[in-house]
């Protein structure tokens, strides 16, 4: 059974082979989303999921 480390982990590297360099860009769209429709819950995990990424790519995110 994986922790939820390795899962945000996992989330965040399904996410950047999936969508390259537009990765960041992504999650912020779909952080965006979440928010939008009240879901605090999902906005957390996926900004998990973003301080990840930015660690596997050294790149800042956008800000959404």
């Amino acid at each position: 059974m994986m922790t939820r480390d390795q899962e945000l982990w996992g989330m965040a590297s399904m996410v950047l082979r999936q969508h390259g360099d537009r990765a960041p860009v992504v999650v912020a769209e779909r952080i965006g989303q979440l928010a939008s429709e009240g879901k605090a819950e999902g906005v957390a995990l996926w900004k998990e999921v973003a301080r990840r990424l930015e660690q596997l790519t050294g790149q800042d995110f956008p800000q959404q």
